[in-house]
């Protein structure tokens, strides 16, 4: 059991290993900690299936590739009386494992976070209100030139001008129930160590590292969830997949659940699925970041995967980013809006010539009536 140490990832993990070899089983481990036997299996299972595919451990079976890697085949030198002199083993990415393995490391990392004190709730609220605050293709991490695009961008831009528009928003809307912070996706410029997009890695300007982008981006939506807590008294986080943020939203979803574990007033939308919707009495809302789907294809879309809230609503409306731009249109059963950014130009947009007007906006929903107001902030309010 001593070989499992070195293949845990959490304190969590070192901890139930090291009761199982103190206490000389798993059942007497689960008493000592207080925990179930299921947990401790459950730990215990996966730090050996880790270790077989390092080769270490009884449940090793063979040739084993480093994991998040498949196995290929492999070349084997034998000496002049058949004896083994060298082995290679050929491997190749094996891309669902190694969105396994991510997830693996999310859980993990998800239980040694320090859960956030709960907030004092307001004492007016409206039940028969939601407001939506959207912001989409924030794009935390990148850099932008004013001699390039007309205006900057970097990290600490980013923070004041969110977290300022945000608070503008929040402070501008009527006090409603209910709240829906729709991130919807292209929350951070890009997805790994490198700037690049992540599927055709195309090179982008960055500011700063990876961590930092991280820091900021969680520090930023932090504060955005304590500022809506304080007007309402239910807050429904969504951190929608997006183009550049494809892994990021995953990690996103799993540690705002668990950072707000413990407080009952937030609700984070966890979904494997690109597209998210909420009823909000005989009102239907549907987002979507919109690299997948047009605007004009999305009320179908609704309507089919969404077809029991579909039939049980009269009002629906759509929400999309991506573009960088506003456009609105109702079409058959639904309104769909487009949304700006708060973000400015960087210098790919500046060279292709598009020019979008910056903004955010929250609107307000009545449980029968539909859209019954909207608010919309722009980054030279906080001059």
């Amino acid at each position: 059991m001593e070989h499992l140490l070195k293949f845990c990832q959490t304190d969590t993990q070192r901890a139930y290993v090291q009761a199982v070899i103190d206490t000389g089983s798993r059942r007497k481990a689960a008493k000592a900690l207080g925990k179930a036997k299921s947990t401790i299996d459950e730990c215990i299972s996966k730090l050996q299936a880790r270790a077989a595919q390092a080769g270490v451990g009884e449940h090793y079976v063979g040739p084993q590739a480093p994991d998040g890697f498949a196995v290929r085949g492999t070349s084997t030198l034998y000496g002049p009386d058949g004896e083994v002199k060298g082995q290679w083993v050929k491997t190749r990415a094996e891309d669902e494992r190694r969105v396994e393995l991510a997830k693996e490391a999310i859980q993990a990392l998800c239980e040694e976070i320090p859960r956030a004190p709960r907030i004092a709730q307001p004492k007016l609220s409206l039940s028969h209100l939601c407001n939506v605050y959207t912001m989409t293709d924030c794009h935390i991490g990148m850099m932008a030139w004013r001699a390039e695009g007309g205006e900057d961008w970097d990290l600490k831009i980013a923070e004041r001008i969110l977290t300022g528009c945000f608070q503008e928003m929040v402070s501008s809307a009527p006090a409603a129930e209910t709240c829906v912070i729709a991130q919807l996706g292209d929350w951070l410029h890009y997805d790994s160590l490198e700037a690049v997009t992540p599927t055709n890695k195309h090179i982008l300007d960055a500011d700063g590292r990876f961590a930092k982008m991280v820091q900021v981006s969680i520090r930023v939506l932090r504060s955005l969830i304590d500022a809506a807590l304080a007007k309402h008294k239910k807050v429904i986080l969504l951190c929608a997949e997006g183009n550049h943020d494809l892994a990021s939203s995953v990690w996103l979803r799993a540690m705002f659940g668990a950072l707000y574990e413990n407080e009952p007033r937030v609700e984070v939308i966890q979904s494997e699925s690109p597209y998210y919707a909420y009823q909000h009495g005989e009102t239907m809302l549907v987002w979507h970041h919109g690299h997948l789907k047009r605007p004009a294809d999305l009320p179908l879309l609704a309507a089919t995967q969404f077809s029991q809230m579909w039939g049980a609503t009269k009002k629906r409306y759509g929400h999309l980013g991506d573009k960088h731009h506003l456009d609105e249109k109702e079409h058959s059963g639904m309104i769909v809006r487009q949304h700006p950014t708060l973000a400015a130009r960087d210098a790919y947009a500046s060279r292709h010539g598009w020019h979008a007007l910056r903004a955010a906006t929250g609107i307000t929903y009545h449980k029968e009536f539909g859209e019954v107001g909207r608010n919309t902030v722009y980054p030279e309010m906080l001059a």
